[in-house]
């Protein structure tokens, strides 16, 4: 009987060893994932405020005059270029 309770004593003890490697194994494996994610989520953090830079860089005044003269053939307003459209019946008097 003693030797019996002996031996089920010592499976307990094995499989409880097994058990505890397994645990830990599975606290390493996933603080290793929970690592690679947070670097790939600074990563991206990165990358997000660098292409908020560049809309930005993109999108001021001057950027945006200097594509309408090249790509579109666009030019400043000035009063020699102005044409002006009289509202028909406006030069007319009541």
């Amino acid at each position: 009987m003693l030797l019996r309770l002996n031996i089920l004593l010592l499976i307990l003890s094995i499989l409880s060893a097994m058990a505890l490697v397994q645990s830990q194994y599975e606290a390493r494996k996933l603080f290793t994932e929970l690592d690679r994610t947070v670097a790939q989520s600074r990563q991206l953090e990165t990358d997000h405020q660098r292409l908020q830079v560049e809309k930005r860089a993109q999108a001021t005044p001057l950027r945006l005059e200097q594509l309408a003269r090249d790509k579109i053939g666009m030019q400043t307003a000035t009063p020699a270029v102005t044409v002006y459209v009289q509202e028909p019946g406006a030069g007319a008097a009541p």
